[in-house]
């Protein structure tokens, strides 16, 4: 059984992560959020040491390891701006780092992070839980091998967000890195890993609550456009009071994988603990990708119709 520690625990991933380390048989021994309505702690680790102050959270840790209880892993679900600081608390306890994405937000603080990784001796892991999944590993496998045109690639992702999220640290590209890092870099990670690196991106809208572009990989051209604004859900999904809707069309055909997300981040647990996991060098392309977008400079839909408006 191995000791875990969480920080971030008020979040809407955090339980996944409590979850996956219950259900990989460990045990989380510290937990610290400056927010004290983390109450779902108690439905996984009830016994968890809660703290709300960072220092005391660190002093704790220290102790454990003075006393030969180490943590042997540190779970990582805060705010974006933040990974960076505490994937380094970690290295510094002597424990392996289990990040949330994007695991930073520039790409020079990757290459920071891998010399440390190396002069602590211990590892750092992302999750990266798509490409786990069964419908974008077989993806993966179809067209490893593609040697002809361009595949033609659609992704809408509308995610409806209230008030709440503007004045949020998600609110602020500073510290998020802004929609299409918050709520995007999943998708672009699943699409290089899928279609190979970028060979040109173009960026049409880029702002507080949506963003879209067109993005060339080595065997795909991608157009995409991520929303947390409501008003752009279809007539079809606002009639139903669905506040979420995702399309993915690879060729003209709609690739259907809403099922099998339950368990990902659990699977992505049990193969860290199983010496897999994925790490610094896997997060690259997708952080490389998501930097580009947010820096870009806004170019008019041109040819490519603004898709958007269909």
């Amino acid at each position: 059984m191995k000791n875990f520690a969480l920080i971030g625990a008020a979040g809407y991933i955090a339980p996944r992560h409590m979850k996956a380390i219950k259900d990989t048989g460990n045990d989380l021994v510290a937990v610290c959020d400056p927010n004290d309505s983390v109450g779902i702690i108690d439905s996984y680790f009830p016994n968890a040491e809660f703290f709300t102050e960072f220092e005391r959270f660190d002093r704790h840790v220290e102790k454990l390891r003075r006393k030969n209880e180490k943590v042997d892993y540190v779970s990582i679900c805060s705010p974006n701006y933040l990974h960076d600081a505490h994937i380094r608390f970690a290295l510094r306890n002597q424990a392996h780092a289990i990040c949330e994405k994007p695991i930073v937000l520039n790409p020079w603080n990757v290459d920071a992070l891998a010399e440390l990784e190396a002069e602590f001796g211990v590892n750092i892991y992302t999750i990266l839980q798509l490409r786990l999944h069964p419908s974008i590993i077989a993806l993966r496998e179809q067209f490893a091998t593609w040697t002809g045109p361009h595949i033609e690639v659609d992704i809408t992702y509308i995610t409806s967000r209230g008030s709440w999220y503007y004045h949020s640290w998600k609110g602020d590209q500073s510290k998020s890195g802004g929609i299409a890092t918050n709520i995007g870099v999943h998708f672009f990670d699943m699409l290089s890993w899928i279609f190979g690196d970028v060979e040109h991106s173009v960026v049409h809208l880029n702002n507080k609550d949506a963003a879209s572009g067109v993005l060339t990989l080595n065997r795909a051209k991608i157009r995409w456009f991520l929303s947390i604004n409501a008003d752009h859900l279809p007539a079809a999904q606002k009639e139903k009071g669905q506040r979420t809707f995702r399309s993915i069309t690879i060729a003209g055909q709609e690739v259907e994988f809403s099922d099998g997300f339950t368990d990902l981040h659990t699977e992505s647990y049990r193969d860290i603990l199983n010496g897999g996991g994925f790490g610094l060098n896997d997060a690259r392309a997708s952080i490389d990708m998501v930097y580009g977008i947010r820096n870009a400079e806004i170019q008019a839909p041109g040819s490519d119709k603004h898709w958007m408006m269909r």
